[in-house]
């Protein structure tokens, strides 16, 4: 019995799911579901099942874990896209695969979210609440937006292997980041002291380098007169403390003064003498080349003030508000001082000239929008210039009791090319970086986070994960998000214990992010995974450029120019929103993504569709084993210099490339070419040169939806599923072409 299709011809034999086009809502919960119910996403199945071999090479990726607060915008999509392309290619190649998912507290802007919405409904702080109950609140809405962002996840179809799930906060990265504190701490890398730190006002908290976001402003800039020179400030509500003037020690225009020289002048409050100090952290290019000095409230001037065994007054509280050293102005706030004081100053004749227009970038909290400003505090640090000896070491030119210090750790690695960064040119950055690397604050003023396991009795400490005993109380601080998440890639595989997970899949072999997040996140876990394991945590990092609107600004809800992933997904199928954040993307370039953009893919997919159509109806009744002329091997041999081609870019992680090769050989040899010409021979009279031509298409078919699934796993898996006949249950565990 035969069956019409479109255009009066007869269906011969094809799966009746190609009588209509591809639907790709249809088709995607299917093929999750199909994904879900085989298993093969774990690679012990795998194994099990006998689709991979045991001794198989491994390959390992741990997803970077989203925070439990937000959903899935562009980023995480060509993130997924990446690494899922990445995971799916090593899985067809035979290897021991596994692709770790997980999720982040994202602790400062949980807390920060639940806090505010809870003053907006019931005008109560954190601490109307009390520690314990904020906790519980905090943790039940984590746990519903945990629940949001991970079916987004599955949406895109990465196949993750969902049975090793971690969170930052669970118990197994709980017992982990414990051990890490505590061992470090053994170490001699771990400290409490005062030292300058980025101070939220408005969250009472300290606030990492990687949380801060630059918010360009403009202000009035204002030169006043301090005794002989010129000074400039943005802010002069912090000079009250400033009883320094420096210059660079070969400013020939400030030859006469010699450091240490008095001056007497008029300042805000009164007379004041000032101490000349030459440091070359003084720019002679800028302005008049001297600057007045505020150490507890800059990073520059505190640093300053260390070298030179300078005094350091506070003059700003933890709320914003001027300490008594300000005089009349304290206990006012800077922020309605600031004109006042200006006042005062020109009236005692000492404002030179303002600039209204002065444009800088402000430091804000990402996670609250909190104005930064800094403080010296009594925190925890991250010794990263300490010596110590690194109890065991399987890293190259460093051994297992040997001494070094962090930071020359985090140098080797990447210098002997045992960790490779793509594209290499940020190789230069991450070495930029690590020279001006400062001590780590890993402390924070928060509740919601993994609390800091030291104890006081009067002026004992002791670090321990439990109490130890009466009369010893906590810690009230929690740890730095990035502590737990530095952890991320042995921490997941069951780290401290020496579990298998940890022996067959440390090190990784991949880490991929965004190049944003270079220093604070890949940086870190390269110096936690050297101290805590001896080993680096990943072979290769590659990163990601940033997803832009389609003119190259910036994805913002001011704009409006946010384009959903979820909504292409629905609009378009999950992927074409995949090969529009694949194409054109080059490592480490941002790229420009519109809707139309992401639409034209979708005709990708169905063209994909209808090739497929036509070869099984084409290749219905043929003998597809049949021997090749050489016209059609010469065909096979083309089709497999491209997925050489192909195979070639994937393992220079060069997927924009990879996927174009395929995009145009499919659409524009295979579909425009060769299955034009195809259509006469078909139809001949000589069954020999039929089957050849069968044969050649079927073969060419094959190798095209292996070679396009780690990039469009959907439509892909759901031809396999329709093929008369096929090597494996599942496309995803079927064997990469050969070539």
């Amino acid at each position: 019995m035969t069956t019409k299709i479109s255009g009066g011809k007869e269906n011969r034999g094809i799966p009746e799911a190609f009588m209509k086009p591809y639907n790709p809502e249809e088709a995607e919960g299917a093929t999750i579901k199909l994904w879900n119910e085989s298993g093969f996403t774990n690679p012990d199945v795998c194994v099990e099942k006998g689709v991979t071999k045991a001794n198989a090479e491994g390959y390992t990726i741990v997803l970077p874990p989203p925070n439990v607060t937000g959903t899935l915008h562009m980023g995480h999509a060509a993130m997924l896209a990446v690494e899922d392309i990445l995971v799916r290619y090593a899985r067809m190649q035979g290897k021991r695969t596994l692709w770790i998912p997980g999720t982040d507290s994202a602790a400062i802007a949980t807390q920060s979210k639940v806090e505010g919405e809870i003053y907006k409904k019931e005008k109560l702080t954190r601490y109307d609440l009390g520690r314990e109950e904020l906790l519980k609140r905090v943790s039940t809405f984590a746990e519903e937006s945990k629940n949001t962002i991970i079916s987004q996840v599955r949406a895109m179809g990465a196949s993750l292997d969902w049975s090793r799930y971690a969170y930052t906060l669970d118990e197994p990265r709980y017992k982990a980041v414990m051990t890490a504190f505590v061992r470090m701490y053994e170490l001699g890398l771990i400290y409490r002291g005062n030292r300058i730190v980025n101070w939220d006002p408005k969250l009472q908290t300290t606030v990492s380098d990687d949380e801060i976001e630059y918010v360009e402003q403009k202000d009035p800039f204002y030169y006043f007169q301090y005794g002989p020179f010129v000074i400039g400030t943005v802010r002069p509500e912090t000079k009250f403390g400033d009883k320094y003037v420096v210059m660079h020690p070969d400013d020939a225009r400030y030859a006469e003064f010699k450091h240490g020289q008095k001056i007497d002048l008029e300042w805000i409050n009164g007379p004041i003498s000032a101490t000349v100090i030459k440091d070359e952290a003084a720019q002679m290019e800028v302005g008049s080349g001297v600057m007045t000095i505020t150490p507890s409230h800059s990073m520059i001037d505190f640093e300053i003030a260390q070298r030179h065994n300078l005094d350091v007054e506070q003059v700003i509280d933890e709320r914003g508000i001027l300490l008594p050293i300000a005089g009349e102005f304290a206990g006012q706030h800077i922020k309605k001082a600031r004109a006042v004081i200006v006042e005062k100053l020109k009236a005692k004749g000492l404002v030179v000239k303002v600039d209204e227009a002065y444009v800088h970038n402000i430091a804000t909290n990402s996670r609250g929008g909190g104005t930064i400003e800094p403080q010296i505090k009594q925190q925890w640090f991250v010794a990263v210039n300490k010596e110590f000896t690194l109890p065991h070491s399987e890293i190259e030119g460093i051994a297992s009791g040997s001494k070094t210090t962090l930071k020359a750790m985090m140098r080797h690695v990447v210098e002997t090319r045992q960790i490779r960064i793509a594209p290499e040119r940020f190789e230069r950055v991450y070495h930029h970086w690590i020279d001006n690397l400062r001590d780590w604050c890993i402390s924070r003023q928060i509740w919601f986070g993994h609390r800091i396991p030291a104890w006081f009795k009067g002026d004992e400490i002791r670090v321990q994960v439990d109490s130890p005993g009466e009369g010893w109380e906590q810690d009230p601080d929690t740890l730095d998000t990035w502590f737990s998440s530095g952890l991320w890639t042995f921490s997941t595989l069951g780290w401290p214990d020496n579990t298998d997970d940890f022996k067959r899949f440390h090190p990784t072999s991949v880490l991929e992010t965004g190049y944003d997040i270079l220093f604070f996140w890949v940086a870190r876990m390269i110096l936690m995974s050297g101290c805590l394991t001896g080993q680096v945590p990943f072979r290769d990092v590659y990163l990601h450029g940033l997803v832009r609107d389609g003119q190259g600004r910036k994805m913002s809800k001011s704009l409006g120019n946010i384009i959903d992933p979820l909504d292409m997904v629905k609009k378009y199928g999950a992927d074409a929103t995949r090969l529009s954040l694949i194409i054109g993307a080059q490592p480490g370039n941002d790229l420009k993504l519109s809707e139309d953009r992401v639409r034209g893919y979708k005709h990708f997919a169905n063209k994909l569709w209808n090739i497929t159509r036509f070869v099984l109806e084409s290749c219905a009744g043929a003998d597809i084993k049949a021997e090749m002329n050489s016209e059609d091997s010469a065909l096979i041999t083309e089709a497999q210099l491209v997925i050489a081609a192909v195979s070639k870019n994937m393992d220079q992680f060069r997927l924009d490339l990879a996927a174009d090769a395929l995009y145009h050989y499919v659409w524009d040899r295979f579909a425009s070419e060769i299955i034009e010409a195809s259509k006469p021979i078909l139809k001949g009279e000589d069954v020999v040169v039929r089957n050849s031509r069968a044969r050649a298409l079927n073969e060419i078919l094959i190798m095209s939806v292996k070679a396009l699934h780690p990039f469009m796993p959907f439509v892909t898996e759901t031809i396999w599923q329709k093929l008369p006949t096929k090597e494996s249950e599942v496309l995803m565990v079927a064997s990469w072409p050969q070539h």
